[in-house]
C-alpha cells in the first residue's frame, strides 16, 4: 500500500497593511513601522530610541513605539524649527 499523501491547504495570501498614512486604530507600532512613518531608516530609528528622544515600550520581548510618542517628537521638531526660523 503506497503511503498517504497529505494535501496542503491553499496558501493564504500575506496581507501587509500600509500604515504610511496612519491607521487610527493602531496604538503602538513596530520599530520598522515607526521608521517608515517618519521616513527614516531602521538604524536611525533605533538611535532615536536609544537616546530617549522617542520613548518606546517593551511588550514581552518586543519593542514597540507609541503613535503618540511619534506625534510628540514631530511636534517638538516643528517647535524647534519655528524657533530657529524666528531668530
Amino acid at each position: 500500500m503506497p503511503p498517504k499523501q497529505h494535501q496542503s491547504a491553499a496558501p493564504v495570501p500575506s496581507v501587509k497593511r500600509d500604515i504610511s498614512f496612519g491607521d487610527p486604530t493602531l496604538v503602538v507600532l513596530t520599530v520598522e513601522e515607526a521608521a517608515r512613518r517618519l521616513g527614516i531608516g531602521r538604524t536611525t530609528m533605533y538611535d532615536l530610541l536609544s537616546s530617549g528622544k522617542i520613548p518606546s515600550v517593551k511588550i514581552g520581548r518586543l519593542r514597540r513605539v507609541p503613535v503618540e510618542a511619534l506625534d510628540a517628537f514631530i511636534a517638538g521638531r516643528l517647535r524647534e524649527a519655528d524657533l530657529t526660523f524666528a531668530a
